[in-house]
């Protein structure tokens, strides 16, 4: 057996444990921190398939960026795990038939990709650019429309989530830009004439007499 085939058994083994003890584990945190290991056997996954830009990007984006953001976002809240938990394994056959069948769509959708001969589809001159290179190619000329629609998608989906999670609070203080610009000295600051001293009710009362 090569060394390829064996890292690629030991890290889909370590991937699918993984993935389990996401959903499995009873802390929060573990749960994340599962995660990141299952990022991490994904990339080595993608880089035996030598798909070296898609390894660094899964680890860039989402282990460098969201899911730090998202354990210290989980560190930082009072979660009830008792609330959370509540029902799962009553649930859990409903979703294991679930995922039984979405495993299964995307097997039938993805097998049709791997029939396909890579060196027979792609030109000589794009193989011997560099598969990052080729991707990029690839999807800025005969994929460009697809991306620019993805991106749109996550436009949307960014300005839903603000407008969905900005609200107006009662307790914060906050200032208006505008309104500072258009202070006057007039209208913050009203200078008064006083006498350097004033007399008392007393003196006053003597000076009358």
């Amino acid at each position: 057996m090569e060394t390829t085939t064996v890292l690629f058994y030991l890290f889909a083994v370590v991937l699918l444990g993984a993935s389990a003890r996401v959903i499995t584990a009873k802390s929060t945190v573990h749960a994340a921190l599962f995660l990141i290991l299952a990022f991490f056997t994904a990339s080595g996954l993608w880089m035996l398939l030598k798909a070296e830009f898609l390894a660094i990007t899964l680890v860039l984006v989402y282990v460098g960026a969201v899911m730090v953001l998202f354990l210290f976002v989980v560190m930082m809240l009072d979660i009830n795990q008792d609330e959370m938990r509540a029902g799962f394994w009553k649930h859990l056959p409903l979703a294991g038939l679930v995922g039984a069948l979405i495993a299964l769509e995307m097997a039938a959708v993805l097998l049709g990709g791997f029939k396909v001969s890579v060196a027979k589809e792609m030109p000589p001159e794009v193989l011997a650019m560099g598969n990052s290179k080729a991707l990029g190619v690839e999807i800025y000329t005969h994929y460009l429309y697809p991306l620019q629609v993805a991106a749109v998608l996550l436009l949307v989906a960014i300005i839903a989530a603000i407008a969905l999670t900005l609200r107006a609070r009662k307790d914060s203080k906050f200032q208006d830009p505008s309104v500072q610009l258009k202070a006057k000295k007039a209208d913050r600051v009203r200078l008064l004439k006083m006498d350097a001293v004033k007399p008392t009710p007393s003196q006053q009362q003597e000076g009358s007499s």
